[in-house]
C-alpha cells in the first residue's frame, strides 16, 4: 500500500510500521497550519519507523525540522513513541490530555521494578496461575527493568483541554475527550467544510477510540497508586455516544482506513459491546475468578494460542468487562472468595 495518502484541505496521513504486531502499522497525519505542519501522533519509537516517518515526510517536500507541533491521541508507545526525536530535531511543542500526561510521568519516574510487583500482585489477585506470574518475579529479580514501553516517552509541555480549540494558525481542532482506551484519550473534531464536500460536520481524528473494521483494547486503567474503581468501559461507551452525536463527515482513525459513516459504526461497536456482556453473564452462571472468565471468553485465537504478554492486556479487558457489569448491577463478587470470584446475578 501507498506510504503516503492524502486526504484533502492540507491532511496526509503516513504508514509508520509498529515492529512485530499485528496491526502493522500506525497512521500518523499531518496537518498543514499557518506556523507549519503539525503531527497527530507520531508513531513507535523504533529506528525503522523513524526512517518511515522521515521519508513520508520526505515526500511531502517536508523535513521533521519543520514541524511546528505534535497533538497526541493518548500515551501508548505506538502514538507517542517517537514524538520525543521529533522534538529532539524540530523545538515542536508537545501536546496531549492531562490524564495521560499523567502516565507518562508517572511512568518515567517510577522506581526501577514498581511495574513488575505491581503486575505480579495484580495478576495473583486475578488468579493467574503461579507459573503466568513466575516470569515476572524472575525479571524483577535480575534487574531487568528499563526495557518496557514507554519508559523513554516525552513528557508533553502543552495540555490539551476538551473542549477548546487548539492553538492551531489558520485551522479549526477541537479536542473531545473520549476515555475508554486510555483515561486521557482523545478525538480531534477538525471543524472545517469536507475537502470533497462530503455530507456531514468536519472531520475527526479518531485515534484508537473509533476503527472501521476492529475494537480497540478497553482495559483496567493501570496506576499502582490509585485503588479507584475506575469502568473504562463505561467510560468507552459513552465517548462512543459522545462521538457518534457529532456528525462528522469523515473518520481519519490511527490504524486501518479512513471512512465514512461514524454513527452507523459507534452503533455497531454499542451492540457489539452489549452482545459481549451478555454472553459473559452466560459464562459467570457459575463462579469464576477474571483469569478464569478471560480463558474463557472468545479471541481472536484459542487462549492456549494467545502468547504470553497478550494474555495479561486480555485479562485486564476481562476485568474492565466484569467492572462494568457489577457496575450495572447484573454481576456481583462472591463474599470469602480468595482469590476473588465472580456470578451473575
Amino acid at each position: 500500500m501507498t506510504q503516503v495518502t492524502e486526504h484533502g484541505g492540507g491532511v496526509w496521513s503516513l504508514r509508520v510500521p509498529i515492529p512485530d504486531n499485528p496491526l502493522g502499522h500506525t497512521l500518523v497525519h499531518v496537518l498543514d497550519t499557518d506556523r507549519g505542519p503539525v503531527l497527530v501522533d507520531t508513531g513507535w519509537d523504533d529506528p525503522a519507523s523513524w526512517d518511515e516517518l522521515t521519508s513520508g515526510l520526505a515526500a511531502l517536500g517536508l523535513s521533521v525540522r519543520e514541524i511546528h507541533g505534535v497533538v497526541i491521541t493518548h500515551h501508548h508507545p505506538d502514538h507517542h513513541g517517537l514524538s520525543g526525536r521529533v522534538r529532539e530535531e524540530s523545538g515542536a511543542w508537545i501536546a496531549m490530555h492531562a490524564a495521560d500526561t499523567a502516565v507518562v510521568r508517572r511512568t518515567r519516574e517510577a522506581e526501577p521494578g514498581t511495574w513488575f510487583d505491581y503486575l505480579a500482585r495484580k495478576l495473583a489477585t486475578v488468579g493467574a496461575p503461579e507459573d503466568h506470574i513466575a516470569p515476572l518475579r524472575a525479571a524483577r529479580a535480575s534487574g531487568r527493568m528499563r526495557t518496557l514501553p514507554g519508559l523513554r516517552s516525552a513528557l508533553p509541555d502543552r495540555e490539551i483541554v476538551p473542549g477548546e480549540l487548539l492553538d492551531l494558525a489558520g485551522r479549526r481542532l477541537r479536542a473531545i475527550w473520549t476515555p475508554g482506551h486510555t483515561p486521557g484519550h482523545v478525538c480531534l473534531h477538525l471543524e472545517e467544510e469536507h475537502p470533497s464536500r462530503l455530507p456531514g460536520h468536519g472531520r475527526l481524528f479518531s485515534g484508537d477510540h473509533l476503527l472501521p473494521g476492529i475494537s480497540p483494547h478497553i482495559g483496567l486503567y493501570e496506576d499502582p497508586d490509585d485503588a479507584t474503581a475506575a469502568d473504562p468501559l463505561g467510560d468507552y461507551l459513552d465517548s462512543l455516544e459522545r462521538i457518534g452525536r457529532l456528525g462528522v463527515a469523515e473518520v481519519l482513525p490511527a490504524h486501518q482506513y479512513a471512512f465514512t459513516d461514524a454513527a452507523g459504526r459507534v452503533r455497531e461497536l454499542l451492540d457489539h459491546h452489549e452482545e459481549r456482556l451478555t454472553g459473559l453473564l452466560g459464562l459467570l452462571a457459575v463462579p469464576l475468578t477474571p483469569w478464569q472468565l478471560a480463558e474463557r471468553m472468545e479471541w481472536n485465537r484459542p487462549w492456549d494460542q494467545i502468547p504470553y504478554g497478550s494474555r495479561n492486556i486480555a485479562v485486564s479487558e476481562a476485568e474492565a468487562h466484569l467492572r462494568r457489569l457489577v457496575k450495572l448491577g447484573r454481576a456481583e463478587p462472591v463474599a470469602g472468595t480468595d482469590p476473588v470470584t465472580y456470578i451473575a446475578v
